[in-house]
């Protein structure tokens, strides 16, 4: 039988969320119940609440998440009822192209729950990212969900459902930051300063974090940067260049996502070096650069969906590392709050105080 739930939607845009009671339907087939532990509060779920992503009011916000499986439907097997498990939002089909041709992360047939949730009226509600994890308990589809090793903080482990694995991933897959590369990371809020993490991971020899905040790059040095640059105050571009013997770095990561900033990482990489964007541009933005610089510079010029993450290959791992102490996943985790404290989390992340809010169920 379908559950009532507590949950927090966005009801129309800008407007402050709101708690309410959501109706989870019994999973159908492919499908799983999840109930959530934990959620961290990111700044997708804010572009959700403003109308950046889309009009489909409501919304059932939340999907950095993690919880253990309470039911499946027909036909699963990858999951079962007790297991402890991340939510993805980029369920693996396994028939599209990039699949057959060995390139899951990047499948172009991702899918979510087939049944909606709604509200006690009936209205249908749209879960964010296809997860809808700001609720007691989900209706996913059952690849959305990564079984990993159940001694992890579920708050700490969630943030590895989106940003944590966004930044990182972008370094570690996107970017392939080898042994004595040198990095550069534009922006360091959560994002951003998971791909210093990463890039600490894969060995880069130096570490550059810019931002316009000290906060955010007093975090960036805890969490692996060898400098900083205050992008208020310096010209990023020369700035970069200066710490790596006038070249540039091997690896810039642009994790703002505006056309200034795209630019400073074009500028800042070396010769046949690589930019990676992660940061999420909004639909007005455009870039205009000179052809011929693209082309004279050489290298790579990429884009990282979800940090080009495969969730049953990389949560277990980071998982892993983070229980072998060797991967701070609890660095991100600046506080833990309860489901009605989400709209104060969106006015604590504005405002730059904090990497991640996570609500705890």
């Amino acid at each position: 039988m379908a559950q009532q739930v507590r949950g927090v939607i966005a009801r129309s845009k800008g407007a402050p969320v709101e708690m309410v009671t959501v109706v989870v339907p019994d999973p159908g087939p492919g499908e799983a119940v999840v109930k959530v532990q934990a959620c961290g509060v990111c700044h997708t779920d804010l572009h959700y609440r403003e109308g950046g992503i889309n009009d489909d009011f409501p919304f059932l916000l939340g999907h950095e998440a993690a919880g253990v499986v309470e039911s499946v439907g027909e036909g699963v097997t990858e999951v079962a009822p007790g297991d402890f498990v991340i939510l993805n939002w980029r369920a693996v089909c396994g028939r599209c192209r990039a699949c057959r041709r060995g390139r899951p992360w990047y499948c172009f047939d991702t899918h979510n729950a087939k049944q909606k949730m709604t509200l006690t009226d009936g209205t249908e509600l749209s879960p964010a990212l296809g997860i809808g994890a700001f609720a007691e308990k989900t209706l996913v589809a059952a690849g959305q969900c990564t079984k990993v090793d159940p001694a992890a903080s579920p708050a700490a482990a969630g943030l590895l459902g989106c940003g944590v694995m966004a930044g990182l991933g972008a370094a570690v897959n996107t970017g392939a930051v080898g042994r004595g590369d040198s990095v550069a990371v534009i922006g360091c809020g959560g994002v951003g300063n998971a791909a210093v993490l990463g890039a600490r991971l894969a060995g880069a020899a130096r570490i550059i974090a810019v931002d316009l905040d000290a906060r955010k790059l007093a975090k960036a040095r805890e969490l692996g940067a060898t400098d900083t640059v205050d992008a208020g105050s310096a010209d990023v571009v020369e700035a970069i260049r200066a710490l790596t013997g006038g070249h540039g770095a091997d690896v810039v990561i642009d994790a703002v996502g505006r056309p200034e900033t795209y630019r400073q990482a074009f500028y800042a990489r070396d010769l046949a070096g690589t930019v990676v964007l992660v940061g999420v541009p909004t639909p007005e933005m455009q870039l205009e650069l000179p052809l011929l610089d693209v082309f004279g510079r050489g290298g790579s010029l990429k884009s990282s969906w979800y940090g080009d993450c495969l969730p049953s290959r990389d949560f277990p791992m980071l998982i892993d590392l983070y229980l072998q102490g060797r991967l701070d996943l609890d660095a991100f985790v600046s506080e833990t709050i309860p489901l009605d404290g989400v709209e104060q989390a969106f006015e604590r992340m504005h405002k730059g105080e904090v990497l991640r809010s996570v609500v705890l169920f």
